[in-house]
């Protein structure tokens, strides 16, 4: 029995038209690599969170790390970042004197390259990053959060800072503001646009000030750096 060219078989593939049917499995399979990728990186540690208080990770940009650090440039201090991903932002606070500096993600995946980005900048020993349900995390004794969350679960995040932080805590936002809260910065346009809130013993109050120039602050080191 003879056998068929490889190169022969290689080109009849490439010169071959895909049918509805094969067109159909081609797209099955690529949607089944998609949510293998999915539910391997994004899924795990999800499936105890209710839906509308999960939050999608979205790795915050050069330009939003840098205007999150202008609003807390002077400050001192405990820093969270509350889902904090990849870490970026965590390690930059940390490098600008906001110590100790403690990310929370649930994410498995992210804490993971979290740490691995903090080794190698050479800050391993000095941040910390915990997979931990950031709904469940105490911040009674935190002066400064970052948060990076979608708008669905705002509402109810503005309530757990309300019960919990003490009076002279600062809760920077990006991307979305507090749907309640008057801040008192606004750094930044568009995707890039950052808002500062202060709390009394009164409650998150505060009129609108005039916003730090972030071309003030030095750019916000890459976590993959070496």
């Amino acid at each position: 029995m003879e056998q068929d060219d490889p190169a022969e078989a290689l080109t009849e593939l490439r010169e071959r038209r895909l049918g509805p049917f094969e067109l159909l499995q081609v797209a099955a399979g690529s949607g089944l690599a998609a949510y293998a990728v999915w539910a391997l990186l994004l899924q795990p540690g999800f499936r105890r969170v209710p839906l509308r208080l999960q939050v999608p990770y979205v790795g915050a940009s050069v330009r939003q790390v840098e205007h999150t650090l202008s609003l807390l440039r002077g400050r001192s201090g405990k820093l969270v970042d509350l889902g904090s991903g990849d870490g970026r932002i965590v390690l930059a606070a940390h490098r600008c004197g906001l110590r100790p500096a403690v990310g929370y993600e649930l994410n498995p995946w992210l804490v993971g390259l979290a740490r691995l980005y903090a080794w190698r900048a050479g800050c391993a020993d000095s941040v910390c990053y915990h997979r931990v349900d950031l709904w469940k995390v105490s911040l009674r004794d935190c002066y400064n959060v970052s948060v990076f969350l979608a708008p669905s679960v705002l509402p109810l995040l503005e309530k757990k800072l309300q019960a919990e932080l003490p009076e002279g805590a600062r809760v920077v936002s990006g991307r979305f503001p507090l749907p309640t809260w008057q801040p008192v910065a606004v750094v930044g346009e568009g995707v890039d646009r950052v808002w500062a809130y202060d709390t009394h013993s009164s409650g998150p109050a505060g009129q609108a000030a005039p916003a730090p120039s972030s071309a003030l602050v030095p750019r916000a080191p890459d976590p993959q750096a070496g």
